[in-house]
């Protein structure tokens, strides 16, 4: 992905320097796109940063360079939503790291999942993450991939009532999961899911999306760009003349206004290592989404690439 990806970015590069002296990527376009999380009211950007891979195994001065441009430029153009996982390696310390290091905690959205067995396993696990966050309160933490799910649920319920989390939530990677995950919403009180949801893989919106909306649960999705399988169906190609009817200027933001045009989705974690592609996704969160009829247009257009 990373390849055609970058060649995907190659015209943005050149103006990537002048964009990091003007200080903030909102200059040249829209306010960012905020959706409502349904529980609270508060909003949030529809565009936030996901922690996997990149994050995961970062140590060296080489590794942490890119990841810290990455963060300022993140709080820079106004995004805030920072998702990780403990199953994510370093992540969620380099987080915790490097938001301090920079100073730029307030206003931050951060979450991370319980990804083990037992009650208290799970508890010295989310222990474990606030202090690599180097925070005594995260925003959201999630059961993740429905592991251990009423134990976990019931010590986030426990959290969010004494005030150290704001939001609980569920999450999957699997569509094995799906109807045992559509259960668990049905009969849950959840703040958030997170899902996996792209161009190509449309799966989560037959009856999971739907259903967040109806029970008033805010969307995280995660794999935007299916794992790179859609840079790698659009390599070479231009982007259609009818993109520009939704502000749309570079595939990244055309596979990211797909999914944050559903208006059952809240926010669209893609993972991000470099500055440039900060400047690139969050295009996303800017000006027009495709309407309904726009989006089976574009399902179409990739659907035969």
């Amino acid at each position: 992905m990373q390849i055609t990806r970058r060649d995907a970015l190659v015209g943005l590069a050149r103006t990537t320097a002048a964009l990091l002296l003007a200080g903030d990527v909102r200059a040249q376009g829209a306010p960012l796109i905020r959706r409502t999380i349904p529980s609270s009211g508060e909003t949030m950007p529809v565009i936030g940063l996901g922690t996997a891979r990149r994050y995961e195994a970062a140590s060296t001065a080489a590794d942490l360079a890119p990841l810290r441009d990455t963060l300022r430029r993140l709080k820079q153009v106004g995004a805030t939503v920072i998702d990780s996982s403990p199953t994510y390696g370093t992540a969620e310390a380099v987080v915790g790291d490097l938001v301090d290091e920079l100073k730029i905690r307030d206003g931050l959205f951060l979450a991370t999942k319980v990804s083990i067995g037992g009650r208290e396993a799970g508890i010295q696990q989310i222990e474990q993450s606030f202090k690599k966050y180097k925070t005594p309160k995260l925003d959201l933490i999630a059961v993740h991939n429905l592991r251990d799910t009423d134990a976990h649920l019931k010590t986030l319920r426990d959290l969010k009532q004494a005030g150290r989390i704001r939001y609980i939530g569920i999450t999957s990677s699997f569509e094995n999961q799906y109807v045992d995950f559509e259960a668990v919403m049905k009969r849950e009180t959840l703040d958030f899911i997170q899902i996996d949801y792209a161009l190509d893989n449309r799966n989560a919106d037959e009856r999971l999306l739907p259903l967040a909306k109806d029970r008033g649960m805010g969307v995280m999705t995660n794999l935007p760009f299916g794992r790179g399988r859609l840079f790698n169906a659009v390599q070479g190609k231009p982007l259609p003349t009818w993109a520009a009817e939704f502000d749309c200027k570079t595939w990244a933001q055309f596979f990211l206004k797909y999914i944050v045009g559903h208006e059952a989705v809240t926010c669209a974690i893609p993972g991000m290592a470099k500055a440039e592609y900060v400047d690139d996704n969050i295009g996303a969160a800017q000006g027009r989404l495709p309407d309904a009829a726009m989006r089976k247009r574009m399902e179409a257009f990739i659907d035969a690439a």
